[in-house]
């Protein structure tokens, strides 16, 4: 039996990535063929907004309302339902949408599929990879973002151009039976799987509700960043060529970030919280710096908003993953569901901010956002902690930093049946972070 190049390890992480990078398509193919979408179809502006958010409304309540469902069911079953769902919304768009409302409903349906492919994929990081390699995993998951984004806009000069735009969405359809027939080798349960889900271990609900929110207000600025960046640097003397630049540039340096910012919490055990928190602080000092109507400020605080004010999605998914008992699947939904409702709110709300008095002020709103969620990881951070003590889990966890070994580690739940405490039951809700 000849044996692979490529370890199995590494596999999972350019599955879950593929995963990513299918659910997510669908809404930037839509935004990147738009002229063309609403002219065959004969809808306007108001209309397509419509369309796109229903998207990100329809994967918000399915992440939130099933969410906990991916670590019932095993990583078998629901990659298969993601799988078909995405088919189904694919070639529901590429086949079936002959009206605005048919188009709707199919990205409705594509909004679910997202929502379980996210999960899904989350779920499968958190089970298979090794502890010492999740945070690098992580970054390269949330690094299909960006990709998915680039994809979508090199579809318009080829399969576009070529085959028309609902061919795009076809081979959307056929990357969701792709990942179908994949379920088939997959294992049919997980450890998770086989007991109810009420019986899970779960994190505090508190904590992840606080994180959630802190994504969703992150999530807006990020998203309000993207969309009009270009416009704002072309409107203080930037061409569009170098506005363009300067977006793929952003791009590309952030997707290296969210790489190295994942190994380096594997050479860690611990503390990725105020990592996420410094993040988001950087990310609201550019965009502070960025309402300043400068070619030269807009080029320098564009750039260092998007490495890093908008890197920290993978290490705060992986954090959060840390910490999260027998329920990966339910304790990452809260924080997609913070992503996609940040990703369909932020841009219209900084639109309005910009109709209303300027983008000066926009971009000062979008950076207080960026503060407040910052704050808002911090809190959670020890919420976190202190469920840890309060509610040992089964398994014991690291955390607080470190490099050879995590600066504490929860006790045995044992002690905490008996009354007693260990040596880090005590003192370590101000040192320690997840």
């Amino acid at each position: 039996m000849k044996r692979s190049w490529v370890p199995p390890t590494t596999w999972t992480v350019l599955g879950a990535s593929a995963m990513t990078t299918v659910g997510i398509l669908p809404v930037f193919l839509l935004s990147s063929q738009s002229v063309f979408v609403r002219a065959d179809l004969d809808f306007d502006e108001r209309r397509f907004g419509v369309a796109v958010s229903a998207f990100f409304v329809a994967a918000a309540a399915s992440v939130l309302l099933g969410g906990g469902l991916v670590d019932r069911w095993g990583r078998r079953t629901s990659t298969a339902v993601a799988g078909l769902l995405t088919a189904a919304g694919g070639f529901g768009v590429a086949w079936a949408a002959r009206s605005w409302l048919v188009l709707t409903v199919a990205m409705v349906i594509l909004g679910v599929a997202n929502a379980a492919c996210q999960v899904t994929s989350n779920v499968t990081m958190a089970k298979v990879v090794p502890p010492h390699r999740q945070g690098l995993g992580f970054g390269v998951k949330q690094a299909a973002i960006p990709l998915a984004i680039t994809l979508a806009g090199l579809a318009v000069p080829t399969v576009g151009a070529l085959l028309g735009w609902r061919w795009t969405f076809a081979l959307t359809g056929f990357g969701g039976l792709a990942i179908a027939l994949v379920s088939l080798r997959l294992p049919s349960a997980t450890v998770a799987g086989s007991r109810p889900l009420g019986a899970l271990d779960r994190p505090s609900t508190a904590a992840l509700v606080t994180t959630m929110i802190a994504v969703s207000l992150a999530s807006a600025a990020g998203n309000s960043l993207g969309a009009f960046v270009a416009s704002w640097g072309f409107r203080v003397g930037l061409t569009p060529d170098v506005a363009g630049l300067l977006m793929a540039t952003g791009s590309a340096v952030n997707l290296v970030v969210r790489v190295v910012s994942g190994h380096l919490a594997d050479r860690r055990h611990g503390r990725n919280l105020p990592v996420v928190a410094a993040q988001m602080l950087i990310g609201a000092a550019a965009l502070a710096v960025l309402s300043f109507p400068s070619e030269p400020t807009v080029v320098a605080a564009g750039l260092i908003a998007f490495a890093f004010g908008w890197s920290w999605p993978g290490l705060l998914l992986y954090a959060v993953v840390r910490v999260s008992r027998d329920a990966p699947g339910a304790a990452s939904s809260y924080l997609q569901a913070g992503a996609f409702v940040g990703g369909a709110a932020g841009p219209a709300l900084f639109g309005a901010v910009v109709a209303a008095s300027g983008y000066e002020t926009a971009w000062r709103v979008a950076a207080m956002l960026f503060a407040v969620a910052a704050l808002l990881v911090i809190v959670a951070r020890r919420m976190f902690i202190a469920d840890l003590i309060a509610r040992p889990p089964v398994h014991p966890i690291g955390y607080g930093g470190g490099r050879k070994a995590p600066a504490y580690t929860t006790p045995p739940r044992r002690l905490a049946q008996t009354g007693e405490r260990g040596s880090s039951g005590t003192s370590t809700v101000g040192d320690a972070s997840s």
